[in-house]
């Protein structure tokens, strides 16, 4: 646990310690008062409307000694052991570089008190003064002052090996002797405007919003983009589409079928209002109206991203920053685009399989559920020729033991009609009078399948025809009875 208290933290123990009797903790503190009831400091209650806190004595004895008691009793454990510790660690450089490569090339000493920090600082120094690092590593060693100690016995060059490729840089170049058409009409599109430069929703023009001194480092920035993305094979267009009714025209890079816009404006700063004196005249005739507090200024530094409101606003965006330009960030930027689309793609990918999956297994349980329907009709049918052989065999039974009563005597005329007629019944009972032959397929309707096949039988095309037979040879199972 971390023992450590913030300023509210502490201000709030402080607070509840100084009161006489039980403190209300205000619904804005409550968080601060869990994180203190959670490390033992106070106790909480519910009372009335809210909760109530009162000091422990652990908490008293942080204010009085600025430390958690069980963090104390947790160093004073660790500085009992620190001689027994120190004695583990390695005599030299040479132990620590063999233990590393022992150890696949990573020790962590947990949290080492003063002592045993030393011994492994000794021979981390020993190991490097001293020639013990092997030609072609690096040690490293992390937490040298307080925490854990991890020292690393790194491979220069299975690390240069694993560093990712550079990303190429795409040039910007100083003057536009033959620029990009887009570039051209944006550059008609400016007007005379001596301030600020606003294209945004004008068609076939590339969208800038920023200041006019501005104006060409953008063009140049967006004829390099443009013009490197098109050599790479992708295709740079202005879009149109219909949003709430209006036009809504857009600049887009086109990666593997995938659009990603761009807007390149200026950042802005928040600085004091200063009301001009026609505001301040219509405040002084109208004194409830208010003055904004700030105004947005533009600061010179330019952004290139995803316009604000899009799908990927927050996937791509470089800007001028404190170590660099937007111009060196342009590779990383086209970069990023391809690999939004080749991510893009993998996942259509991989939802095209689940899905063809999900349909490849629907039609197997359909299919299963098919079979069983047959399986079961043929055994309904099947048991029910074998009670009517063994009904007809009994009535067989029946008439001839009803013969043998009588003996010689003549059998009655009413009793007699009635054994014919029984036993010409049993012959249309028994199945056996006529050839055998396999009974028809029921039909392969969706409701007598429901329950068979456990699936929304809605959810894909139906695979039988009236006759109920297979109609889709693309998901034809393997073993299907027809």
């Amino acid at each position: 646990m971390k023992y450590a208290l913030t300023k509210p933290q502490v201000g709030l123990l402080r607070e509840v310690a100084a009161a006489s009797t039980a403190m209300p903790v205000p619904s804005s503190r409550t968080q601060t008062a869990w994180a203190l009831e959670k490390r033992g400091l106070i106790k909480r209650t519910w009372r009335g409307s809210g909760h109530v806190a009162v000091v422990t004595a652990d908490g008293r004895y942080y204010l009085k000694h600025g430390k958690h008691p069980q963090q104390v009793q947790a160093d004073r454990e660790r500085l009992e052991g620190d001689a027994v510790q120190a004695a583990r660690a390695p005599a030299d450089g040479a132990e620590l570089i063999s233990r590393l490569r022992s150890t696949s090339g990573k020790i962590t000493v947990p949290d080492p008190a003063a002592q045993t920090r030393g011994r492994w600082r000794a021979a981390y120094y020993d190991a490097l003064h001293h020639g013990h690092v092997p030609a072609g590593h690096k040690l490293r060693w992390n937490g040298r002052q307080r925490g854990d100690c991890l020292f690393t016995l790194v491979d220069e060059e299975a690390e240069k090996a694993a560093q990712p490729p550079p990303v190429p840089a795409v040039d910007v170049p100083e003057t536009l002797d033959r620029p990009h058409h887009l570039v051209r009409a944006t550059r008609r599109a400016l007007g005379r405007s001596q301030s600020t430069v606003d294209t945004r929703g004008k068609p076939e023009v590339i969208p800038l919003y920023l200041s006019r001194p501005l104006a060409d480092r953008a063009l140049r920035i967006m004829h390099a983009l443009l013009t490197e993305a098109e050599s790479r094979g992708h295709t740079v267009e202005t879009q149109t589409d219909l949003k709430r009714g209006e036009a809504e025209h857009t600049l887009a890079i086109t990666i593997r079928g995938r659009a990603f816009p761009l807007v390149l404006t200026e950042r802005t700063t928040k600085v004091p209002h200063e009301p001009t004196p026609q505001q301040l005249r219509r405040q002084h005739r109208n004194p409830w109206t208010r003055l904004p507090k700030y105004d947005q200024k533009f600061n010179g530094r330019l952004a290139l991203g995803a316009p604000a409101g899009t799908w990927y606003q927050h996937s791509y965006s470089y800007s001028d920053g404190a170590r660099w330009t937007l111009e060196s960030r342009l590779g990383h930027l086209l970069q990023d685009l391809e690999r939004l689309a080749a991510e893009a793609e993998r996942r259509e990918r991989e939802k095209e399989s689940r899905e063809a999956e999900q349909r490849r297994r629907w039609y197997a349980a359909v299919a299963l559920a098919r079979e069983k329907q047959i399986e079961q009709h043929r055994a309904t049918v099947l048991t029910g020729q074998v009670r009517g052989w063994r009904q007809a065999a009994e009535i067989r039974a029946f008439c001839q033991a009803a013969r043998a009563r009588a003996g010689d005597a003549p059998v009655a005329t009413d009793e007699a009609d009635w054994l014919q007629w029984a036993e010409s019944y049993a012959e249309q009972l028994d199945p056996l009078q006529d050839s055998l032959h396999t009974p028809p397929n029921p039909p392969a309707k969706r409701e007598e399948l429901r329950e068979l096949a456990n699936v929304d039988v809605y959810a894909y095309p139906w695979p039988f025809d009236t006759a109920g037979h297979w109609t889709r040879r693309d998901d034809e199972p393997a073993h299907l009875l027809t």
